[in-house]
């Protein structure tokens, strides 16, 4: 397991209630998504699939966050969700959500960095030991493939989850009147980054899903009721990006080629 602590490990919706439905069948038309009730006794979730991978939870919220509005929560590995709950409220962050057992997957917990931003941890469980991670796969669309955090401060941001996670900085880019977008990597692979707030009005970490096609997929986001704010636009590397909203109002990004290969 202790290759896997950092690794993102799974992404998990909370859409507003009544409309799980329509979160189905919106990323099942944007990232091909086919989705399945987990079978939870007392507690409806829903499990999605790519290419045969489980890669995210979709949920309605919880009686305890009804106002909340929808939004992508980000889960990362780790192998004592406990000791990990402590090191963040030692180091100046929150826990959201209690640490809690998921039967057969392991101990979780919602958790908050010092400046804010939501995320959550899970430790699974031997058994599924082989699964951790596979959500987040860059080599496979409809997976995860980029983990961006928006923060008010990033050099204090990339401190605390180096520490936590062992992450490292990889390497910068200037974005003109942005800032900074420092590029941070896991066991030697970059995974995400983090910039400053920019037009988010509190920090939070926005999940890429890799995409066949740009272009094609915003398109897509459109017909089915979503919005797209910024994008399509090309970014390092040759790859381009769309970020928007789904129908219900949730943030989140794709990633591929402009056009499909």
């Amino acid at each position: 397991m202790s290759e896997q602590i950092g690794r993102p490990c799974w992404y998990e919706l909370m859409t507003s209630r009544g409309s799980l439905g329509a979160a189905e069948a919106f990323y099942g038309e944007i990232l091909g998504w086919r989705v399945e009730d987990a079978g939870m006794e007392g507690f409806t979730y829903h499990l999605a699939r790519s290419d045969g991978d489980l890669v995210a939870g979709m949920m309605e919220p919880p009686p305890d966050v009804e106002g909340m509005p929808p939004f992508w929560m980000i889960y990362f590995a780790v192998d004592d969700a406990d000791k990990a709950a402590a090191e963040i409220e030692a180091a100046g962050g929150g826990v959201h959500r209690a640490l809690a057992d998921i039967p057969d997957t392991g101990r979780f917990a919602v958790v908050a960095d010092p400046q804010g931003a939501a995320f959550g941890i899970l430790a699974p469980l031997p058994m599924s030991d082989g699964d951790a991670g596979r959500a987040f796969d860059q080599s496979k669309m409809g997976h995860g493939n980029w983990n961006e955090l928006m923060t008010s401060d990033p050099e204090a941001a990339l401190t605390f989850y180096s520490k936590l996670f062992g992450w490292q900085k990889s390497r910068d880019v200037d974005m003109g009147e942005v800032g900074t977008y420092r590029i941070f990597s896991h066991g030697g692979g970059d995974i995400g980054a983090v910039m400053g707030l920019g037009d988010a009005p509190t920090p939070c970490w926005l999940p890429y899903f890799g995409i066949n096609g740009v272009a094609a997929a915003t398109d897509r986001v459109k017909s089915a009721g979503g919005t797209i704010a910024h994008g399509p636009m090309e970014v390092p590397d040759g790859v381009f990006i769309a970020v928007g909203q789904d129908p219900q109002g949730a943030w989140f990004a794709l990633v591929g080629p402009k056009d499909a290969t």
